[in-house]
């Protein structure tokens, strides 16, 4: 076996995709990984990172593209770190977002054929996110900025318009950084921690077409926003309120504690599965609303309530399952960590006249395990790092008759669908991937477990 070295060039032919959207080949049984790649490419390749068995590298030449290899969507895609699959082409995308799933469950979780479906997806890849936020700053010729970071870097690759997001953010994209320029307020330098302005942040109700304008700044001192929020406000019909949010932390966190509404409301409408919800700028909510729904019409499907169910939602956010779900059984149970986001699922809940929700704020390894409840079904919705181990040992012992373990990362979620069904108490029944990333290499997923019959006949 040949010695590599960094800077060598080989040839590669591509099989694979990494969870995290890097191509993968081999040369000589050793492991190559290089972006901007697509299965069925062979390319040419100067390895960058070598290791013992494996290496990192970057595409110098496409010696014969794929067949499922497309021109962008966008002209900056090559250099923006925003995307990482707009090279591929969609239906691909799917197949590879559901070999995720399916890899993972197998590799990790020790499921052998695990009951993966075809990806849910809308169809739509393009202009489909509600929100989004991008960092500002000033060019080398003096001009303000603002995009997403080039890949593998903190350089911000300049975006007058973005065709994953919603259109209709496109004009505040590009003429916001316009006015930063002519009030002369300085965008942050996180060199220095320096500047003003750090990002912008756009969001949007996909159904209602309210848009929220959020500029995260250093400190509360900008001179003429008043004025200039009115402006925007009256400039476009759809913008319904101005919000400054303060993060004056030396931090790659985005959005800080506080945030202060400057014009109009600090929130927006948004219309999601026959409810209406308020939405506020750093509220968590997915980016894309109508596979969102979507999923949520899959679980309900699945569930097959009858009005009967007591249900827990952890991880409940401001109740984006939590209150669908609630108009169908007979009472549910939402924790959530963030104060804020129960107050506005508490105000959403109002808002639509649903009654039999009761709402605990807390950490949900918290919460659980102290709660003499025994809810028939649980949804899991927790954050990339999983569920804590306490979390996992309480269904264990409560044992609720359906799980369903909804997950944007599918490494932890095989991990703790491995713990849930060890020991066969509960059964994995059905997997189903939904596209709520198109042109990235993310997928959500949502797990359905159900209580073994053993089970189900000792609890009885």
């Amino acid at each position: 076996m040949s010695i590599w070295q960094q800077g060598e060039l080989v040839e590669v032919e591509i099989t694979d995709l990494t969870d995290s959207g890097d191509g993968v080949g081999r040369v000589n049984d050793r492991v190559v990984f290089i972006p901007d790649t697509v299965p069925g490419d062979v390319i040419q390749a100067r390895l960058v990172h070598v290791k013992p068995t494996f290496a990192h590298a970057i595409a110098k030449e496409i010696l014969q593209p794929s067949s499922d290899r497309i021109r962008p969507s966008c002209i900056v895609a090559d250099k923006c770190g925003g995307c990482q699959w707009q090279h591929i082409d969609y239906q691909y995308q799917l197949k590879a977002k559901r070999n995720q799933v399916i890899q993972a469950l197998e590799r990790i979780g020790g499921f052998a054929s695990p009951p993966v479906d075809d990806v849910l997806t809308m169809g739509e890849s393009l202009g489909y996110r509600n929100k989004s936020t991008y960092p500002v700053g000033k060019s080398a010729t003096g001009n303000v900025v603002a995009g997403y970071y080039q890949k593998g870097s903190h350089q911000i690759v300049n975006l007058n318009q973005c065709p994953v997001q919603d259109e209709r953010l496109n004009p505040l994209l590009r003429e916001v950084k316009q006015y930063i320029l002519k009030q002369n307020w300085q965008p942050y330098d996180e060199n220095h921690h320096s500047g003003l302005i750090r990002h912008l942040s756009l969001r949007i109700g996909r159904r209602t077409g309210e848009i929220l304008l959020t500029l995260i700044v250093k400190s509360w001192n900008i001179s003429e926003i008043g004025r200039l929020a009115q402006e925007w406000l009256d400039r476009y019909p759809p913008l319904v309120g101005v919000m400054l949010n303060l993060n004056c932390d030396r931090t790659n966190a985005i959005f800080g504690r506080e945030t202060r509404c400057i014009a109009g409301r600090n929130f927006l409408w948004e219309e999601f599965a026959g409810l209406k919800f308020q939405v506020r700028p750093d509220t968590f909510f997915q980016v894309y609303t109508e596979t969102t729904e979507a999923l949520l019409q899959q679980i309900q499907l699945e569930l097959g309530l009858n009005g009967e169910e007591s249900l827990l939602d952890a991880y409940c956010g401001i109740g984006t399952l939590t209150l669908p779900l609630a108009k169908q059984v007979n009472r549910v149970w939402g924790l959530e960590v963030q104060p804020e986001a129960v107050e506005q699922a508490k105000l959403n809940a109002e808002y639509n006249g649903i009654e039999n929700v009761e709402f605990h704020v807390g950490k949900v390894e918290q919460l659980l395990p102290k709660m003499d409840i025994k809810p028939d079904i649980v949804i899991l919705d927790p954050p990339r790092k999983g569920c804590d181990k306490s979390v996992i040992e309480a269904l264990l012992s409560s044992k609720p008759k359906q799980i369903v373990y909804v997950s944007c990362k599918v490494a932890t979620l095989a991990r703790d669908l491995k713990l849930l069904c060890q020991d066969g108490v509960y059964k994995l029944k059905r997997v189903q991937p939904a596209d709520f990333f198109p042109q990235t290499a993310h997928v959500e997923v949502a797990a359905f477990l159900v209580l073994s019959q053993l089970d189900r006949g000792i609890e009885s």
